[in-house]
């Protein structure tokens, strides 16, 4: 028997790899398919199902292609109605996979189909559990995504998930392996752990939500106590999942298009298209195309797009690292982002030798905002998220964090210099780009954030540890 992870860190999103005697099963398959091909065919093995936990909202499944390419069966949990064939496990349905076997436990909670897979292996005993969201390391799933389809509250929602993990999940032994669909860095939970495989004893011992003593009353309260509002790409990828969408090659058959920089000036004219910049922020701040939105491809690329630019359907143009194209159309799709539309050829370079206009953001070093500080009183804006920013913060700073920044338009001023900060200078790049791209310019950016700012001596607030807030 093998099991593999396969960690992406960008979307902070789980794979599983299991094959037992020449049969194979994969468990929540990114979009691109080809490497979960590629290593049944290592083994000499057969892909026999693909297990699907829930209909995912922060991510686009590759179960479709994945599907059709190997003609393995979809298997979802009681009540999923997608709009493809697919097989709907009864609660505590069996598949045998070579010498072991997985077991669908309907957990309800996140969502009303969501289901947990539970491996017993060659000898009938309980080996592993694959919660997607049901169970993550230190937390458990949000009961809020699914409100709209099921027609119940969060509190409802997060009532049944109480019971999922009561009577299916914490009954087990605690030396059962737990490996969930999400790590720190997923929005579809609020604090969850940095490892990305544990055992259920472990989560007994230390996750708030499985407190042996705990109410259902007291579960609701903290499992729905504090919860943002979901990124608003979250619905569409969900519908895509669903409902399907189309096959990854044509997305990149589609997006590889490159462009002369005039051509690509009036691709951008005509379709309305979002021109996306993924180089470093040091290489933008120097110089990008006016109004293009920056979201650096080495950063939390995805989970940024998703939740910035929103539509899935909007037309992408990109200007990329020389030879990162395809790299990056696909990792778009990974969030349903499928309608990139072309790539300036030559990167920004070219732009810059046509002779076409350019634009910058002015930057301050953390000594220099230092310097200012001491002499005048000037607007600081920090766009870390919540939690960022009430441990600890730059004295009279306003909080205006990046997820929500077109909330926050009216915070800032018209007419005086401003100064933006996040934790390390990417996200505040984004946020300057945002800002530029809404026609507000008088904004300085502060390089290497908060903690060169802490290095500085700028005046910040008492530090509260996060895990008290």
């Amino acid at each position: 028997m093998k099991i593999e992870q396969i960690y992406t860190g960008c979307l902070a999103q789980g794979a599983y790899y299991i094959e037992s005697n020449g049969e194979v099963a994969i468990i929540d398959p990114l979009r691109e398919v080809t490497p979960y091909i590629k290593r049944a065919e290592r083994d000499g093995a057969t892909i026999k199902y693909i297990f699907e936990t829930h209909f995912h909202a922060d991510f686009v499944s590759g179960h479709i292609t994945l599907s059709k390419r190997t003609k393995a069966p979809i298997v979802y949990g009681p009540t999923a109605k997608p709009a493809f064939d697919a097989i709907v496990a009864e609660d505590g349905q069996v598949f045998p996979l070579g010498n072991i076997s997985i077991t669908a436990l309907h957990t309800p909670g996140h969502t009303l189909e969501s289901t947990t897979f539970l491996l017993k292996d060659e000898n009938g005993k309980d080996h592993a559990i694959f919660t997607g969201d049901t169970l993550f390391l230190g937390d458990v799933g949000r009961p809020d995504l699914a409100q709209k389809a099921a027609k119940m509250t969060q509190e409802e929602l997060a009532g049944l998930l109480y019971n999922s993990l009561r009577t299916k999940i914490m009954p087990l032994a605690d030396d059962v392996i737990v490996y969930p669909a999400h790590g720190a860095g997923s929005a579809c939970g609020k604090n969850l752990s940095k490892n990305t495989v544990g055992t259920l004893g472990e989560q007994k011992k230390t996750n708030y939500a499985l407190r042996a003593n705990m109410t259902k009353n007291e579960f609701i309260k903290e499992v729905t106590d504090g919860l943002l509002p979901p990124p608003q790409y979250f619905p569409l990828n969900v519908k895509m999942n669903k409902e399907g969408y189309d096959d990854i090659n044509d997305v990149i058959e589609r997006g590889t298009k490159p462009l002369a920089p005039k051509a690509f000036e009036a691709a951008a004219n005509t379709t309305g298209a979002v021109i996306l910049d993924v180089r470093s922020e040091k290489d933008f701040i120097k110089g990008h195309i006016p109004r293009s939105i920056f979201i650096g491809i080495d950063g939390g690329f995805a989970p940024w797009v998703g939740a910035l630019i929103a539509d899935v359907k909007q037309p992408i143009l990109l200007v990329t690292p020389d030879g990162r194209e395809e790299e990056t159309i696909i990792r778009l799709s990974r969030v349903g982002f499928d309608n990139t539309i072309g790539y300036l050829n030559g990167g920004f370079e070219a732009w810059k030798k046509s002779g076409l206009e350019y634009d910058t953001i002015s930057s301050i070093t953390a000594d220099g905002l230092k310097t200012k500080i001491e002499h005048e009183n000037v607007p600081v804006f920090d766009v870390r998220k919540e939690g960022e920013y009430q441990s600890e913060h730059v004295k009279g700073s306003i909080h205006t964090p990046l997820d929500y920044l077109n909330d926050h338009l009216d915070a800032f001023p018209e007419n005086e210099t401003f100064y933006i900060h996040c934790a390390g200078g990417y996200r505040s790049a984004i946020a300057a780009s945002i800002l530029k791209s809404r026609g507000i310019h008088n904004l300085v950016d502060v390089t290497d954030g908060f903690a060169a700012i802490k290095e500085a001596g700028i005046p910040v607030t008492d530090y509260v540890c996060p895990t008290s807030l």
